[in-house]
């Protein structure tokens, strides 16, 4: 096959070796009959504009945006979706011409993995989001979309998660979500009360820690998920296991999140549930 001919999309982000989006895509391409190459660019810590500038120039057609870029990606884009305008980061650019569009296909990733790879639903639940950064921030709008009774911020930072909460309880779209959903915002430390399902979007795993919570706030076989998927989530999975609850981490997320942006690039959904069977029977 001639690759010149193929549309070609990049995943950006420092460290992005482990990632396993252009596995992801490249099945998605096959199953979909989509030409179309997908490929990892590592992206030095302060080269995240020039980089993007030379995707533009050479004619790429987008590219998602891993950490610590979601920040700097949003604000490099002319137009945004709702979702992305919401979380005010990015994960994925559609490029065309000079023109950049932000979406943030996070969220919706995560919520499609908890409820229907899962089969875990969050109507009426109560939800603990642990971190107020970029993986948060997209994941925040579509968890209180999925109106759980009671959705509990907590992050280190205490302003941040304020920050995070006060645009969400201002934004006009969760006007109607948030008469039934109630949104708090705590400290990590001190946190009272048990949780249906404690999700990690913290920096914690990538620091090799277990979990930035007590166990006490588990209810019995709570869903314990968290956004890291693969070694980086090994110390948190077996704190979850150890404590009694079920843990997941965040592979399906990263299949239907990409699955999204597939969707938004190439106007047609893969079967993002077949490529995740896949994929969890070749990983160790």
């Amino acid at each position: 096959m001639n690759t010149n001919s193929m549309d070609r999309y990049y995943v950006l982000g420092n460290p992005v070796e482990h990632s396993q989006s252009p596995l992801i895509h490249a099945r998605f391409a096959e199953l979909t009959g989509q030409n179309l190459q997908y490929q990892r660019l590592p992206t030095p810590l302060d080269g995240f504009a020039a980089t993007l500038a030379q995707l533009i120039k050479s004619g790429a057609r987008g590219c998602n945006v891993t950490v610590p870029f979601k920040f700097e990606a949003f604000r490099a884009a002319g137009t945004q979706t709702d979702r992305a305008q919401l979380a005010q980061a990015a994960n994925t650019l559609v490029l065309g011409g000079a023109a950049i569009h932000a979406d943030n296909t996070d969220g919706v990733g995560l919520v499609r993995d908890i409820q229907d790879n899962a089969g875990v639903s969050l109507a009426g639940r109560d939800l603990l989001l642990i971190g107020a950064g970029g993986a948060a921030a997209g994941a925040l709008g579509p968890l209180l979309a999925a109106q759980p009774r009671r959705l509990v911020l907590a992050n280190r930072t205490r302003a941040t998660a304020e920050a995070l909460a006060a645009r969400h309880r201002a934004h006009p779209s969760l006007q109607d979500v948030l008469q039934k959903t109630e949104l708090l915002v705590h400290d990590l430390q001190g946190l009272n009360g048990y949780f249906d399902v404690i999700i990690n979007a913290s920096a914690s795993s990538l620091a090799g820690a277990g979990a930035p919570v007590e166990s006490r706030v588990l209810k019995p076989g709570a869903l314990a998920y968290d956004m890291m998927y693969g070694p980086a989530a090994a110390a948190f999975m077996t704190w979850a296991r150890e404590c009694g609850a079920t843990p997941r981490d965040g592979l399906g997320m990263l299949v239907e999140q990409a699955a999204e942006a597939f969707a938004l690039w190439r106007q047609v959904r893969p079967p993002s549930a077949q490529v995740l069977r896949e994929l969890l029977a070749r990983l160790p």
